[in-house]
């Protein structure tokens, strides 16, 4: 049985976009903008936005926390996978990125289904997690312990760790963890590689591995995903 996964080359990946990505003008147009800035790396690929939103869908998830937005592509598949009485909290640090994505989700309409905190993300869990009701910042949100259905993983990898079990208690049992640059262009594999972000998600991947109060599957779509279900029996 081989373990093999297919090598994308260029004109499969451009396949794969032709023959699967549906994208309204207001997504491309967010996409090429971001292409712009010198961190455009950070962006996920319009292919990988299209998964997470039937990642959605398909779990009937309606509250979602995303830890790492960028200038809001990922925010923007979620938010439009949502049902209408949905809600997304995103995470980030900067004003600069996250200006670009408020612009985009008032654009298409969804800015009623999104609530975006400036600031650390450690701190923002940990406050959603110990609130009793909505704080001020997030009104309507649904707080405290088991209170998410869906968790989507993109920001400082070094953190990983720190972040993973603030995610589990916020979880629903059955809810949905997604980690993305799992693989972080292969460095994971290669010991040599002791950067302080490599060594945060070994760790992380290690720490998801051997918890037996989730199933995981490791997937090589883009730079590494992993789907992360709490178990509702530990």
């Amino acid at each position: 049985m081989s373990r093999k996964n297919i090598r994308l080359t260029e004109k499969l990946e451009e396949y794969i976009f032709q023959n699967s990505v549906r994208e309204t003008d207001s997504f491309q147009r967010l996409r090429e903008e971001t292409g712009k800035l010198v961190q455009a790396n950070m962006q996920i690929s319009p292919e990988e936005g299209q998964f997470l939103g039937i990642l959605t869908k398909i779990s009937g998830a309606k509250r979602i926390i995303e830890i790492g937005t960028f200038t809001g592509y990922s925010s923007l598949c979620f938010a439009s996978a949502l049902p209408p009485d949905g809600k997304i909290l995103c995470c980030d640090i900067s004003e600069e990125w996250t200006k670009i994505a408020r612009k985009y989700w008032k654009e298409t309409g969804l800015e009623r289904k999104i609530v975006l905190k400036i600031g650390s993300a450690l701190e923002t869990l940990q406050a959603i997690l110990e609130a009793k009701s909505s704080p001020d910042w997030a009104p309507g949100f649904v707080c405290g312990a088991s209170s998410i259905d869906l968790v989507f993983l993109d920001a400082d990898k070094e953190n990983y760790p720190n972040y993973y079990p603030l995610i589990l208690k916020l979880l629903k049992p059955g809810g949905l963890l997604i980690a993305d640059n799992v693989l972080w262009d292969g460095s994971v594999a290669d010991v040599s590689h002791q950067e302080p972000s490599t060594i945060g998600i070994r760790k992380f991947n290690e720490l998801v591995r051997s918890d037996s109060n989730v199933d995981v599957s490791m997937i090589p779509v883009a730079d590494g995903v992993s789907l992360v279900r709490k178990k509702t029996i530990p």
